[in-house]
C-alpha cells in the first residue's frame, strides 16, 4: 500500500493511493494524519479496509504534503554509499555519519527548494528514507526492519560552502529538504537493499544507484541510532546518497532558479520539485 500526505481546499489530510486516485483517510477518522496513524498502530487496518472504496480526488489534482508533515525526527546518514566516498576521495568510514536536520527544510513533491540568497553551491543528494512505525530503543539488527512502517524519498539539499565550516549550517536552509511523494508500507519492501535511486537534474541522469552500496545498510543504521534515542513513530532516517553529486564533479555542478529535480525510488515513486532562488 502506499499513503500519501496532501491537502485539499486548504486542508490538511492524508489517503491511500488507489491507482491514479487517493481516498480521503483524513475525513474518515479516526486519525487526522499519517504521522497519527502510524503512531496508533492500526494504519494496515485501516488501508486494508479503503481499498475497496472510490478515489476522493485525482492525484493530479490534490497538493502534496511532505510525507510526514512534522516529524519528531529527521535523522540523516552521510557518507554512506561507497561510490560517493570514493568520488569525493574520502577514507572509508568505520562509524557511521549522522546529522539532523529541522522540519523547517521540508518541501513536498511539486513543491519549490529554494536556493538561498547568500549561496550559489546548493547542491542535490537523492536519497531513501524510512520512516519509523514503533517507538524503537536498543533494538538489534536482525529486528530493526520490524520498526519501520513504510518507505519515502527525500532529497537532502546541501548548501556547500557554508557545510565546509558547519554541517548543520548546509544541511538546514530552510525548504532545502524535498520529501514525499508518498509512503510505501514496508511489506512491500521487505528488503530495501533491493532499492535503486535515480536523480535526474533538467531530464539528465545525475545519480544511478542500488542500495546495496550502502556502507551501513538499513537495519545498521536503526539499530545504531535506537541505543542513542528512542526512535518515534513518524521519525524521518534519511540514509544517504550516491555517487553523482555536484560537490564530486569536475567542474561543480550547483542547481539554479528554473532547474527542475527528480528523484526516483524503485516500489516508491518520484519526487520532483522546482528550484526557485530565494527573494
Amino acid at each position: 500500500m502506499q499513503f500519501v500526505s496532501y491537502a485539499t481546499n486548504g486542508n490538511a489530510t492524508w489517503g491511500l493511493v488507489v491507482g491514479d486516485g487517493v481516498v480521503d483517510l483524513g475525513a474518515r477518522g479516526p486519525h487526522g494524519s499519517l504521522k497519527a496513524a502510524i503512531a496508533a498502530g492500526d494504519l494496515m487496518d485501516i488501508g486494508s479496509a479503503a481499498q475497496g472504496e472510490s478515489p476522493d480526488a485525482a492525484l493530479a489534482d490534490i497538493t502534496y504534503l511532505p510525507t510526514i508533515t512534522d516529524p519528531d525526527q529527521i535523522f540523516c546518514a552521510g557518507k554512506n554509499y561507497k561510490d560517493h566516498v570514493e568520488e569525493m576521495g574520502f577514507e572509508m568510514p568505520d562509524h557511521l555519519t549522522l546529522f539532523i536536520k529541522a522540519n523547517s527544510t521540508l518541501v513536498p513533491h511539486r513543491g519549490e527548494m529554494i536556493r538561498p540568497k547568500v549561496s550559489e553551491c546548493l547542491d542535490f543528494e537523492g536519497e531513501i528514507c524510512a520512516v519509523i512505525g514503533r517507538e524503537t530503543r536498543h533494538v538489534s539488527e536482525a529486528e530493526a526492519l520490524d520498526c519501520i512502517a513504510g518507505y519515502t524519498i527525500m532529497v537532502d539539499g546541501s548548501v556547500r560552502d557554508f557545510q565546509k565550516h558547519s554541517v548543520t549550517a548546509g544541511k538546514n536552509f530552510v525548504a532545502t529538504g524535498p520529501l514525499g511523494p508518498v509512503m510505501t508500507t514496508a511489506d512491500e519492501i521487505p528488503d530495501p537493499s533491493e532499492l535503486h535511486v535515480t536523480t535526474r537534474l533538467n531530464g539528465d541522469v545525475v545519480q544511478d544507484c542500488s542500495a546495496n552500496m550502502l556502507i551501513f545498510d538499513i537495519p545498521y543504521i536503526i539499530s545504531y541510532l535506537s541505543k542513542i534515542t528512542p526512535l518515534q513513530p513518524g521519525d524521518v532516517v534519511a540514509t544517504g546518497s550516491p555517487a553523482g553529486s555536484g560537490a564530486g564533479r569536475d567542474p561543480l555542478l550547483w542547481m539554479k532558479g528554473g532547474d527542475k529535480l527528480e528523484v526516483e525510488v524503485s516500489r516508491i515513486g518520484t519526487l520532483a520539485v522546482d528550484i526557485v532562488d530565494e527573494t
